[in-house]
């Protein structure tokens, strides 16, 4: 199979990163992700994993991936694929502004922009995140935007993938 990349963006600061999809290491995920693509949503910086920002989506694989090339200390440029049930997201402690309730999924792609990020949630324990991707070109400016995100404010800023 021939390499697959998609594009990374903050839409409202105009900035756009490049990644290499990880076929090899997690197809299962990067064959539900490619098809779902475009996917757009409200950016949210993390609270308790550091350097990471991400997007909420609906499920959109047919069944969800098994966990596959997974990890707990993702590194600068990793794009993780998470799932949560509804409950687990909860709390109010998390800031989102939609409702989210038992028995619902919901689908959680990242993006870590920077070193030193443990997967640790104090609700639930450790939270192992599927890599399927990683920024091969842009890391630089799409990090500069998301500490803008931490420093400023997240309102008003998506979070894009889609084919390159």
């Amino acid at each position: 199979m021939a390499d697959r990349y998609i594009e990374v963006s903050l839409v409202k600061r105009g900035i756009t990163a490049t990644a290499k999809l990880l076929d090899d290491r997690a197809p299962i995920t990067c064959a539900a992700v490619w098809d779902a693509l475009p996917l757009a949503g409200d950016v949210y910086h993390a609270k308790y994993a550091r350097n990471e920002i991400y997007a909420l989506f609906p499920p959109f694989a047919t069944s969800e991936p098994p966990l596959e090339n997974p990890t707990v200390t993702p590194i600068p440029g990793d794009l993780c694929y998470f799932s949560f049930a509804g409950a687990e997201l909860g709390t109010k402690a998390y800031g989102y502004d939609r409702e989210v309730r038992p028995g619902t999924t919901v689908v959680d792609l990242a993006l870590f922009y920077e070193r030193n990020n443990l997967l640790l949630n104090a609700d639930v324990g450790w939270v192992p995140g599927i890599v399927w991707g990683q920024i091969v070109e842009g890391l630089p400016e799409l990090a500069d935007g998301c500490n803008d995100l931490w420093r400023t404010g997240a309102a008003g800023e998506s979070l894009s993938f889609r084919r390159a």
